[in-house]
């Protein structure tokens, strides 16, 4: 099995519609672009957002362990992937890449 490095690519905000439908939150999204995660397997990274794990997971599980190509060829890398998190307020995007490092 092989570590995962996740990086946070960008944060969209979509202000129209938190106005509309969102109650406000004091405190929705802890990530930064530029933030770099490393998964050791498929394990959640410390700090990493639970909701947002929810849609990685799946992706981060395969191609820890050796997935790639997926979609027929989706991805220029075959051993990543972009993925958006669930927030439809301001989803963040992350491009999840597997490394050579075999997890511990």
């Amino acid at each position: 099995m092989k570590k995962c490095k996740i990086t946070v690519l960008r944060i969209t905000r979509y202000e129209d519609l938190m106005a509309r439908y969102e109650k406000p939150l004091a405190h929705a999204c802890g990530m930064e672009e530029g933030q770099i995660f490393i998964a050791n397997g498929w394990e959640k990274p410390e700090g990493f957002c639970s909701s947002a794990w929810e849609a990685l997971s799946p992706f981060v599980l395969a191609l820890s362990h050796g997935a790639e190509n997926f979609y027929d060829g989706w991805m220029k890398n075959p051993k990543s992937a972009l993925i958006s998190c669930n927030d439809g307020f301001r989803p963040v995007s992350f491009l999840v890449e597997a490394l050579d490092e075999d997890a511990d």
